[in-house]
């Protein structure tokens, strides 16, 4: 059988570099390099620089160690972050099984879920400040439902753990959604076959669960993690929105020291902390999710 010429696979000659696939990454290389390399180098380097004299220095670390909000932001950014990661992965996994169980009304079932994703911090700290104030909807539900004599002030610092449960709740709901895409893509990308199998062997529901679509899932949980607990560092609109300073979290306290106490270099030493605890979370994630995974494998 004869194949003409314009079929077979051009193959480049020997000796000759094929610049097409790192001409392809090159504007996402070009992407990352500026609005993330180049950024985070210069925060480094501003962190170990005197604001004074430009020279190398753990002045702003020190800084940043005595400040009155230094403790409780590291205390309450890892407890926010400790109660919403696992709420929204639980949450998200169990959206994302629903949704791809294709029962009847489930793509209506699976926008409506999506629709925090297009709502920023802001925005969501805002539409929950509405809710939780003195005067806001829970009040007046409260009140016309005979519930509540008198109006309840949630967000108060008298009650601390109203207000972070206040600020888990407006989390859980806005990012959710991200974190259940994530899961829904994993679980398509699951082939049937393994279920099939399992299934004839005489596995129940929860059983696959266990034994087949988690150990699958891992990557996209993995994912899910990792995002979500950076993210979760980064969080700052939805406190200042509902609890102000009565919270303290490290993204706020490096805003309030960039444009409040006009110290860009303390606040890049907020963002250099928040860099190495969202590395070393990271690496905690891999390392026990791999060392599962070798247990399991083993």
């Amino acid at each position: 059988m004869v194949v003409a010429d314009a079929e077979l696979p051009q193959v480049a000659p020997r000796g000759r570099v094929d610049w097409t696939p790192y001409l392809l990454v090159l504007p996402t290389l070009a992407f990352l390099g500026v609005f993330f390399v180049y950024p985070m180098a210069q925060a480094i380097w501003l962190s170990l620089t005197d604001q004074q004299s430009g020279a190398l220095s753990l002045t702003n670390f020190r800084r940043m160690g005595g400040d009155l909000y230094f403790i409780p932001a590291i205390r309450y950014s890892i407890l926010i972050m400790a109660i919403a990661v696992p709420l929204q992965v639980a949450l998200g996994l169990v959206i994302a099984l629903l949704v791809n169980s294709r029962f009847r009304g489930h793509s209506a079932f699976l926008y409506l879920t999506a629709i925090p994703i297009g709502i920023s911090d802001l925005a969501a700290g805002l539409i929950w400040l509405s809710i939780f104030t003195e005067r806001g909807y829970l009040n007046a539900f409260l009140d016309a439902a005979g519930l509540a004599a008198q109006p309840i002030t949630f967000l108060t610092y008298e009650h601390t753990s109203w207000l972070i449960g206040a600020i888990v709740v407006t989390e859980v709901w806005r990012a959710t959604a991200i974190v259940m895409l994530i899961l829904l893509s994993g679980l398509q990308l699951i082939a049937k076959d393994y279920h099939d199998t399992a299934s004839i062997f005489g596995a129940g529901r929860w059983q696959t669960l266990r034994h087949v679509t988690l150990p699958l899932l891992r990557p996209s949980l993995q994912t899910a993690l990792i995002i979500r607990t950076i993210l979760a560092f980064q969080l700052f609109a939805t406190v200042v929105a509902l609890a102000g300073r009565q919270i303290p979290v490290l993204a706020g306290e490096a805003y309030f020291w960039y444009s409040l106490y006009r110290s860009p270099n303390v606040a890049s030493a907020y963002a250099a902390l928040i860099l190495v605890l969202s590395a070393a979370i990271t690496f905690g994630y891999l390392r026990l999710l791999r060392q599962r995974e070798l247990e399991m494998t083993a």
